[in-house]
């Protein structure tokens, strides 16, 4: 078992943070640019994976009273994660991403799951951002 994880500050309130975040038609906006989610019935989703052209049954469990998204493959092995929003001090929230590998099939390795990470939080930002000038403006 391999586990990564990575946070980052956001200039957003929590729960528009989580909004953004969980929206299930707009994930391909954040993930890693190499996995797309095609819902199904709730919780269950289909994520494509370019790397292996591979469709993989997978479950997305949001947790809006906690603010918490939850997600992981179905069946054997394969690997979950989290994402967790906390308010901040001053009108900002702290985004952390956790991910568990249970095979090596799945892991990326550790250089490739932080590159993956760190891309995947900054482009939630940016949708973040967006959106939160959009109401302001």
């Amino acid at each position: 078992m391999t586990e990564y994880e990575r946070s980052r500050t956001m200039p957003a309130l929590p729960e528009h943070v989580y909004d953004q975040a969980a929206n299930v038609d707009q994930l391909d906006g954040w993930l890693p640019r190499a996995l797309h989610v095609r819902p199904g019935d709730p919780p269950a989703v289909t994520v494509h994976e370019d790397r292996t052209d591979q469709d993989t049954p997978a479950l997305l469990r949001p947790h809006r009273d906690e603010l918490r998204l939850e997600w992981g493959t179905r069946g054997e092995g394969g690997y979950t994660g989290w994402l967790q929003v906390v308010g901040g001090d001053v009108g900002d929230s702290e985004v952390t991403v956790h991910l568990t590998f249970f095979d090596d099939v799945h892991d990326p390795g550790e250089a490739a799951a932080g590159r993956a990470l760190d891309d995947s939080l900054r482009r939630l930002e940016e949708q973040v951002r967006l959106r939160v000038d959009l109401a302001a403006g």
